[in-house]
C-alpha cells in the first residue's frame, strides 16, 4: 500500500488532511456517547484514497460540469462500528457543508466504512473492488499491527458466474421499476412514480458497480452511485447532462425521491419532469447494458 500524495498538489493534500481530521474526530465524538465496552474500544484502523486520486487520474472538467471526487476507504476493528447512520452522520454532514461553501473542500469526499474481517474476508475471496484498492489505495492514516491478508485470485468460471448473476438480477429489477414508474405516472400519481424511478436508476446503478467489481456499498444515494459508475466508464456522464437548470433540477429532483417522494408532503414534481426522468432512466439502462453485457463477455470468453 502507498504512502505518498506528492503526484496531488498542495491544496488537494490539505483538503485530504482535512477529511481524515474529520473522519476521526466525528468517530470518536460519536463514541463518546456510547457505553457498551464494544463501541467504547472502537478503533479506526486505516483510512484509505483510493479511485482516480489515487491513481493519479481524477477529472476536473468545469464546462462540462464533471469533477472526480475523493473515495475513501474508512476500517474500523468491528462490523458494528460500520453502520453509517449510527456513526458516521456527522462528518457526512460536515463534508456536505464544507463542498457546499468551497471554503475547506473543493473536492467532494465519498466514503465507505467496513471492518477489518470483512475487508480480509473480500480479499480471500478476490472480489476485484478490494483488490484494486489493496493495488493502487493510499494510505492517509493507519494504527500499526493491523495488515490486511494477501489477496487471493478469483477463478475465470466463478468470476463469470458472479457477475453474470448480479447484472441478470439487478438489471431486470431496475427494468421492472421503470415499468411501474411509468404506469403509475399514467395514474396521476407524480410523488410514487419519482419514487419508482429512483429505484429503477439505483438499481441500475448497482447492477453495473457489481457487475464490474463485485462489490456495492450499501447506500440509496443516488449522486454517489452515479459519481462511481461514471468514473468507471465515461459512457455514463452523458446520461444526466448538467447544461440547463432544468437538467440539474431534474436529477436533483430523482435524488431527493428516495426520501421526499415517500414521507413529505412538500416535495412536488412536474409532469414535464418525470418525462424527461423517465426517458434519462432508459437511456441509463441501456448504456448500462451495453457496458455490462461487454464485461459478461470478457469474462465469458476468459472461461472458454
Amino acid at each position: 500500500m502507498k504512502i505518498s500524495l506528492d503526484h496531488l498538489p498542495a491544496a488537494k493534500r490539505k483538503e485530504l488532511d482535512f477529511v481524515v481530521q474529520t473522519l476521526r474526530e466525528g468517530f470518536a465524538q460519536a463514541l463518546s456517547r456510547r457505553t457498551m465496552p464494544r463501541y467504547r474500544n472502537g478503533k479506526i484502523l486505516k483510512i484509505i484514497l483510493f479511485g482516480s486520486y489515487a491513481r493519479g487520474d481524477w477529472v476536473e472538467d468545469p464546462k462540462g460540469r464533471y469533477f472526480s471526487d475523493y473515495d475513501i476507504l474508512v476500517v474500523v476493528n468491528h462490523d458494528d462500528l460500520a453502520d453509517l447512520e449510527e456513526f458516521w452522520s456527522e462528518p457526512d454532514q460536515t463534508f456536505l457543508r464544507e463542498y457546499a461553501s468551497g471554503e475547506r473542500l473543493r473536492t467532494q469526499p465519498n466514503f465507505i466504512v467496513h471492518s477489518l474481517d470483512d475487508v480480509n474476508e473480500q480479499l480471500r475471496l478476490g472480489r476485484y473492488f478490494f483488490t484494486d484498492i489493496l493495488r493502487d489505495g493510499i494510505t492517509l492514516f493507519e494504527e500499526p499491527d493491523f495488515p490486511f491478508v494477501a489477496p487471493e485470485t478469483l477463478s475465470a468460471k466463478d468470476a463469470y458466474a458472479e457477475t453474470k448473476a448480479y447484472f441478470d438480477e439487478w438489471h431486470a429489477s431496475a427494468a421492472g421499476f421503470l415499468d411501474t414508474a411509468r404506469y403509475v405516472r399514467r395514474q396521476g400519481r407524480p410523488k410514487e412514480a419519482a419514487f419508482q424511478l429512483h429505484q429503477a436508476a439505483e438499481r441500475s446503478y448497482h447492477g453495473l458497480i457489481l457487475a464490474l467489481t463485485l462489490y456495492s456499498a450499501k447506500t440509496h444515494r443516488l449522486n454517489l452511485l452515479r459519481d462511481r459508475a461514471e468514473a468507471m466508464d465515461s459512457r455514463l456522464i452523458g446520461v444526466w447532462p448538467r447544461t440547463s437548470k432544468f437538467e440539474r433540477q431534474g436529477f436533483d429532483l430523482i435524488r431527493r425521491a428516495y426520501v421526499e417522494a415517500r414521507y413529505s408532503p412538500h416535495y412536488e414534481i412536474s409532469d414535464e419532469h418525470l418525462a424527461w426522468l423517465e426517458a434519462q432512466v432508459s437511456a441509463l439502462q441501456n448504456v448500462v447494458q451495453t457496458v455490462a453485457a461487454e464485461r459478461v463477455e470478457t469474462l465469458r470468453k476468459a472461461v472458454a
